[in-house]
């Protein structure tokens, strides 16, 4: 699939490509928590990644992996329904405002119409305003907020 942007390409990853999501996970995450060593991260993917929750990779025209969507499937605790989850959304700052984003969140939304999912969920940090701001131009809306409360040891 060519994206809308000349030079880029996306293409569906397998499960051999644990390592290099766990990398672009890494990344996401240290690009959010500067200096907060996220070493749960590796584990996170060997529980969770699996043929079941596909994977999308983002190419440059050198052939260079600049984005990554990782969905997955979870229940929605109010209603019992099962439906498709964005786990990972990620796009390399440099390539970042040119549409890629939204390009893979429509392969999200295909995938999860050909499941025959009726709602995608994610969770953002509220702090990421730029991704709070793609997810609602894309009619995404809030749902519930995560709180948490800190405890002294």
């Amino acid at each position: 699939m060519d994206f809308p942007v000349n030079g880029y390409t996306i293409q569906r990853g397998s499960t051999l490509d644990r390592a290099l999501l766990s990398k672009f996970m890494g990344i996401t995450y240290e690009e959010l928590f500067p200096g907060n060593p996220l070493t749960h991260l590796g584990h996170t993917v060997e529980q969770y990644f699996s043929s079941d929750t596909p994977l999308w990779w983002v190419f440059d025209a050198s052939q260079t992996a600049i984005g990554c969507l990782w969905v997955g499937i979870a229940i929605d605790q109010s209603s019992g329904v099962r439906h498709a989850h964005i786990f990972l959304l990620y796009v390399h700052p440099e390539h970042r405002r040119r549409g890629i984003a939204t390009a893979m969140m429509q392969c999200a939304t295909a995938w999860a119409q050909a499941r025959g999912d009726q709602q995608i969920g994610l969770q953002v940090f509220a702090n990421n305003q730029p991704a709070v701001q793609l997810y609602q131009s894309l009619g995404y809306k809030i749902e519930a907020y995560s709180m948490l409360k800190q405890l002294e040891a």
